[in-house]
């Protein structure tokens, strides 16, 4: 379980995303059209895009202030980010990916990751051989290798076909239940939110439509 105290605006261009959410949750999902703002605001959760103002804190640890002029470096956040575009290294097999770049301090032991998101007959093949769902958990046990307080995910279902998406689903239970590491997603899939995320958020338009319990907050068809 994790308190997220986000509140900020972010301007792209004439775009801008106005989020705020406090809440107390294990899973996060952001849900919305495209174009919305979803990934916006997970970038800047992850540092990678800077807002106008506002603060960004994950359990009291502050990520963002503007008034306070914080805006602590991506590597200094301690989130794990898997962006919707998977970068694996091609010339490094699966072992060497996962413990590639590992920080010092408290990570998950190896043999946990492998067993949860079931990558023990993957670790010694090259990357180019693998499928979109085992890219996909490749590059969930490289970011949880490196000890991260927060998981962040762009759409981990978005290149998995659907037989493949039960396993997916599977290794975010485990992650967030086995592991303890709290979640935000980005999700087009109402019911991926349904099973995973204990707070949902609609964006649309840069704006907040709804947030609150998937089940208030989903589409019901």
């Amino acid at each position: 379980m994790a308190v997220f105290d986000l509140d900020f605006t972010l301007h792209q261009g004439e775009f801008t995303l106005t989020f705020t959410v406090n809440v107390e949750a294990r899973a996060l999902a952001l849900f919305g059209p495209s174009g919305s703002g979803k990934t916006s605001a997970l970038e800047a959760v992850a540092g990678l895009r800077a807002p106008r103002r506002g603060r960004i804190a994950i359990n009291g640890h502050v990520l963002f202030d503007s008034e306070r002029h914080i805006n602590m470096p991506v590597r200094q956040r301690r989130t794990g980010y898997v962006p919707q575009d998977i970068l694996l290294f091609p010339h490094l097999n699966v072992r060497e990916n996962v413990t590639y770049g590992m920080r010092e301090g408290h990570r998950p032991a190896l043999p946990l990751l492998v067993e949860l998101l079931e990558l023990s007959t993957l670790m010694d093949r090259r990357v180019g051989s693998l499928s979109g769902g085992e890219r996909q958990r490749v590059a969930m046990a490289r970011a949880l290798y490196s000890g991260p307080d927060v998981l962040l995910l762009d759409e981990p279902l978005a290149a998995v076909d659907l037989p493949r998406r039960r396993r997916i689903v599977d290794a975010l239970l485990g992650i967030r239940d086995e592991l303890s590491v709290p979640l935000v997603y980005v999700t087009h899939l109402p019911e991926e939110a349904l099973t995973v995320a204990d707070w949902a958020v609609l964006i649309e338009n840069g704006r907040i439509a709804a947030s609150g319990p998937p089940c208030d907050v989903m589409p019901s068809d």
